[in-house]
């Protein structure tokens, strides 16, 4: 569809996965709007001019405000966040989108002690540090912490906000947003001028794992935001780790209890990447100093997922699972990444076939 009407459709008030259905009907189809909308029950009542007169209203402002937008199935979308299931159709951003191998969020409490604090701002060095690009909300307390760690060493680090990326919430981040953008990228699937309302956040979240190959929580009580999107990376088939904290203060108590239902504990960068590189069959940085942008990519003989997959008898993930030994979200990260590379297919069903290289 042309990006016209996908802004247009992005402006209407339906879910992401419900958008995304109408656009691949639409695309089945002749590929317009026209059909998008009849494929989501609006065809008798939303009039496509309007829409696209708001669309170009929309385009205009990003404009103006010195916005870029990158539609979904283009060359600059983001390769891991286009695999979800209800990926935005558009993203307006500041700053170019990072072209990286590698992505990790980093996040925690917005009331967050000194110490969640600098815990953050540490890994956000760290993983920059290794040509990781350091994902994040923005937000007060451990999000700006991570975002400016990972500018302090120079790195790459990406802010994903729960209004238009022409509106920086909260405002006394202003300063952190515009150094983000100048380097990596300020970015929201809300048009310009939306502003920051309290249900733009959860949606905001499953961009922040998706974007990402693991989200790190640093401090999270019982109902912090953050397992709001832990929960969204165990969807997506993410890796989930969590900096554990003291035990009186109740502020760890929503981060310790993923720790209970397994998530990763760490507590430096290079526990990261060595836990990233084990579940993805990487050559660990933390071992041999490699960073993730020169990590190799192992062939069959050495990949045990790659080993096992056949080229005609698809294989479900249970059976996966039993095969190789690793948890599913370490092969469902595995597999995202043999899809993006060409080596690998999903068919109907859910099962998976392996693709021979020309």
């Amino acid at each position: 569809m042309q990006l016209a009407d996908l802004v247009a459709l992005s402006l209407l008030p339906h879910s992401p996965k419900r958008l995304n259905d109408a656009v691949g009907f639409a695309e089945a189809a002749d590929g317009s709007l026209e059909a998008a909308l009849a494929a989501l029950g609006d065809g008798g009542t939303r009039d496509p001019p309007v829409l696209r007169r708001k669309a170009a209203e929309a385009l205009s402002a990003a404009s103006c405000a010195g916005l870029d937008v990158t539609a979904v199935g283009s060359g600059g979308y983001p390769a891991l966040l286009e695999r979800i299931a209800d990926p935005p159709l558009v993203l307006w951003h500041s700053g170019p989108l990072p072209r990286a191998e590698v992505a990790v969020a980093v996040i925690g409490s917005r009331a967050a002690s000194p110490g969640a604090r600098e815990v953050a701002r540490r890994l956000g060095a760290g993983l920059a540090r290794h040509n990781v690009v350091v994902v994040s909300g923005l937000a007060r307390g451990c999000d700006g912490e991570a975002h400016q760690g990972a500018l302090d060493a120079g790195g790459l680090t990406i802010a994903v906000l729960g209004c238009g990326a022409d509106i920086i919430y909260p405002s006394e981040h202003r300063d952190l947003a515009q150094a983000i953008a100048r380097s990596g990228a300020v970015a929201s699937e809300f048009a310009p001028g939306t502003p920051p309302l309290p249900h733009h956040f959860p949606l905001r979240n499953r961009i922040i794992s998706g974007w990402s190959r693991a989200v790190v929580v640093v401090e999270a009580g019982e109902r912090s935001g953050s397992l709001i999107t832990a929960g969204c990376a165990l969807e997506q088939g993410r890796e989930v780790m969590v900096v554990p904290g003291p035990v009186l203060s109740g502020r760890n108590r929503g981060a310790h209890s993923l720790l209970r239902d397994g998530a990763t504990l760490v507590e430096s960068a290079d526990d990261i990447l060595a836990a990233l590189a084990t579940a993805l069959s990487w050559t660990s940085p933390a071992a041999d100093g490699i960073g993730p942008a020169s990590l190799a990519r192992p062939d069959s003989a050495d990949d045990p997922l790659l080993a096992v997959l056949d080229v005609d008898d698809g294989q479900d993930l249970d059976a996966l699972v039993r095969q190789i030994g690793l948890p599913a979200t370490a092969i469902l990260a595995r597999l995202s990444e043999l899809e993006l590379s060409g080596q690998a297919a999903r068919q109907p069903g859910g099962r998976f076939v392996r693709l021979i290289r020309k």
